[in-house]
């Protein structure tokens, strides 16, 4: 089962117990550790996931967080604490913000069983950022998170992938709940903002009050019709495309057929970001795409047929992939793709060694 499926039915699984569970406890053994096992970590071996792991803060001696995820020099690379899964998380980062600051732990983990709010340093270094750059909640998922929140499985654990996501991912959020907000309710500096592109007059509460309506209205009118431009210009092309089709030839015709045959599937896509971020410290992300076949799904690199990276074959019965080296290499899954990370990045580095050449 692939990840993003094993995400989903624990989603399942959480919202019929979730009504049913009173205490921090049981949260913690319901919902939080079979989380953390899902990302592939041991959570009953304690040199590994470590419960009640001491953090002194100052003259407090004993602090201890729930939960410590070591690495492999025994120190801790990401702090968790839990919290009841009816309780708020809103009041508790001030907790994890005490324990960060005494510990070499890169990530800080804030979590009632449903909502996982993700912490790191960016803005001050060993110095815990007041907002997380990662908020994933298990009853309402977005998709366009599951490749951030596949970082944090054991066996791809890239504390360099992470940390230079994370600040996009942090602001990004940021920005667009500045969005979110000023569409439901335009704040005084918002309208004042508008005001200074189309209003002349002096800009007095009373003008600013009188405006808010307009300004609300008018710019959820603005989203409304870029929501409906978009699928008049998405209906449009996809007529065009069906007249263009009628029209062409038997040769061509034929040619769109052998290409209908080709469906690109989910485990296909996430094969393709679990490459490219195996990748990342050797090309840029616009860098590396892909070509789905009817045989195969080609990782290339800018989208070059003869610059592949690797084939890979993913059937119900049998995955593996072949590199440009005619090497062979079997899959139980697409994570064991994270196995391949060298030979992966060494095909690269080829390509970038002819390029440098040539120029």
């Amino acid at each position: 089962m692939d990840f993003i499926d094993k995400i989903k039915q624990f989603s399942a699984r959480i919202n019929t117990m979730k009504d049913n569970i009173s205490t921090e406890e049981a949260t913690k053994t319901s919902m939080i550790m079979p989380f953390f096992q899902i990302l592939g970590y041991d959570v009953f071996n304690p040199l590994e996931f470590v419960p009640e792991y001491t953090a002194d803060f100052g003259i407090k001696k004993g602090e201890k967080v729930d939960y410590a995820i070591m690495g492999e020099d025994n120190q801790p690379l990401i702090l968790i604490e839990a919290k009841w899964c009816g309780e708020p998380l809103d009041k508790h980062s001030s907790q994890l913000f005490r324990y960060f600051s005494t510990t070499p732990a890169k990530f800080g983990i804030l979590t009632n069983g449903i909502i996982y709010r993700f912490y790191t340093d960016l803005d001050e270094s060993n110095k815990m950022d007041d907002r997380p750059f990662l908020e994933f909640d298990i009853l309402n998922i977005k998709e366009p998170l599951i490749p951030e929140l596949k970082k944090f499985q054991k066996q791809a654990f890239d504390i360099e992938a992470i940390t230079n996501s994370a600040s996009e991912l942090k602001y990004s959020s940021q920005i667009r709940q500045i969005f979110n907000e000023q569409l439901a309710n335009p704040d005084d500096v918002f309208v004042k903002y508008i005001l200074s592109k189309v209003y002349d007059g002096l800009k007095t509460q009373k003008v600013i009050d009188s405006f808010r309506p307009i300004v609300k209205k008018a710019f959820a009118q603005f989203v409304n019709e870029m929501i409906n431009d978009r699928l008049k210009t998405a209906l449009k092309t996809e007529g065009e495309k069906q007249i263009e089709d009628e029209q062409t030839d038997e040769s061509i015709s034929n040619e769109l057929i052998e290409k209908s045959k080709i469906i690109t599937t989910k485990e296909e896509v996430e094969s393709f970001f679990i490459i490219k971020t195996l990748l990342h410290s050797s090309l840029e992300g616009h860098e590396i795409t892909y070509k789905d076949t009817e045989t195969y799904f080609s990782i290339l690199i800018d989208n070059n047929t003869r610059k592949w990276i690797c084939r890979l074959y993913l059937s119900e019965k049998r995955k593996f992939f072949v590199t440009p080296d005619k090497e062979k290499y079997q899959l139980d899954s697409i994570d064991g793709l994270y196995n391949y990370k060298d030979q992966l990045i060494k095909i690269a580095a080829r390509y970038i060694k002819v390029n440098e050449e040539s120029n």
